[in-house]
């Protein structure tokens, strides 16, 4: 999880902001044979004839770093300031007095002037903008803070945190549609780029989804969060609300352990006997004692577990020795003639880890008709589990109906960049 967002501290702000006047601000007298060059870097702050003597003393005060002598100016300046150049000028330096003393009511104050005279410089509307977004965002004004960052945006903002600031502006501000669309475009277009989305562009619209009970928008979020960090906390804090919504169905239940499993995502006792319970009721065995195998070997399920070891010895004892004779039966004519016990046997075989030879009769499965779609991703699944991704790719691809969910999930499992397994540390 990450922070909402950066703030910028006003001594970053006053490096960006406080030295912008003398870059874009031309007094009254400037030299003509400036004046060519200076319209090529853009419009030209000049102060109207009545105003000048206050930018002068606004201008002295200032560059001294006198805050109390700024603000008296400010307030001798403000009432002749009459064109927009002028509010302008009061808008910079309220600016600068709210930086010199840590005011960010000032500085927001002195921000919103300047950007209503419509003078504020190409090159310093990103920052300008920004700043009054993030001003108006801690107010929770959430659809001026939107107004601002869009044309922060708008005017070139380089800022990497401002698609994460205008995502949270409009899902505060209830325009969760425009927060979601926004959010898919920037996570879609980083991960093109193989670079990793910033957890909360995932968390903060799928969390607002939840809220308005719009299930699949909030898990297509969530398969691509699991994409970019596919570690196993996040796997399984993500396929346990995946289970909530096959509640009911025990074959897709089981299929949901799977992924677990092949994920690492198995992190709890209970989530081991449930996917033991469920190969059970399947009278898959040998999948049943290897869930409560694996949960063993990874110290989650304890050694004196009474009754996980009593599930252990009883599929241990019902098992038998149909690994030794499965793959032989799993040959034979009658077996891949008939699809609903070409697939049941496929089962087994996955069940001991014999994901190719599953393969061919998943195959015999799907083209019988009959749970068509369950065999087809199944088979997509022992693809996957084989090693033949672009196969599996390529097969998950044709899934409709409800294992579509689940599929989507397996994509995001094969299109995850690998995790970095640490290095033992070498001896110097």
């Amino acid at each position: 999880m990450v922070n909402r967002f950066r703030s910028m501290p006003a001594t970053a702000m006053a490096a960006l902001l406080g030295c912008a006047l003398m870059t874009t601000a031309a007094a009254p007298a400037a030299a003509k044979e400036k004046q060519k060059k200076e319209e090529t870097q853009g419009a030209q702050i000049s102060p109207s004839k009545g105003f000048a003597p206050s930018f002068k003393g606004l201008n002295e005060a200032l560059s001294k770093k006198d805050a109390a002598a700024l603000q008296a100016a400010l307030a001798e300046a403000q009432p002749k300031a009459t064109t927009e150049d002028d509010k302008y000028l009061v808008g910079f330096f309220t600016l600068q007095l709210g930086i010199l003393n840590k005011d960010k009511a000032l500085q927001g104050q002195g921000l919103d002037t300047a950007l209503a005279t419509g003078k504020v410089p190409a090159s310093e509307a990103p920052v300008y903008n920004l700043f009054s977004g993030q001003f108006a965002y801690e107010k929770k004004d959430y659809a001026k803070a939107a107004q601002r960052f869009e044309a922060a945006k708008a005017a070139g903002s380089t800022e990497p945190n401002l698609p994460l600031l205008l995502v949270n502006s409009y899902v505060s501000g209830g325009q969760v549609d425009k927060g979601v669309a926004l959010a898919k475009e920037e996570i879609n277009r980083m991960l093109a780029a193989g670079q990793q989305p910033p957890e909360q562009l995932f968390v903060t619209p799928a969390r607002a989804l939840q809220e308005s009970k719009r299930t699949n928008e909030m898990l297509d979020l969530l398969a691509l969060r699991v994409q970019a960090y596919p570690n196993a906390a996040t796997w399984n804090q993500t396929l346990r609300l995946v289970l909530g919504t096959t509640s009911g169905n025990k074959a897709m239940s089981l299929d949901v352990f799977r992924l677990m499993r092949a994920t690492n995502a198995l992190l709890d006792r209970s989530e081991y006997a449930e996917y033991a319970q469920l190969a059970t009721e399947a009278a898959l065995p040998g999948e049943a004692v290897s869930a409560i195998e694996a949960g063993k070997r990874t110290k989650v399920i304890p050694a004196t577990d009474t009754a996980l070891n009593e599930v252990l010895k009883v599929q241990t004892d019902r098992a038998g020795d149909e690994e030794s004779t499965i793959g032989a039966y799993a040959k034979k004519p009658s077996t891949l003639s008939n699809p609903k016990v070409a697939g049941a046997t496929g089962d087994a075989l996955v069940g001991y880890g014999r994901y190719a030879d599953a393969i061919p009769l998943y195959q015999a499965a799907a083209n019988g008709g009959a749970d068509k779609e369950m065999w087809t991703y199944r088979m997509a699944v022992a693809q996957a589990m084989s090693g033949d991704a672009a196969s599996a790719k390529t097969t998950f691809g044709q899934i409709t109906g409800p294992y579509q969910l689940l599929a989507k999930f397996w994509l995001a499992k094969l299109n995850a960049a690998p995790v970095a397994t640490p290095q033992p540390a070498t001896a110097s």
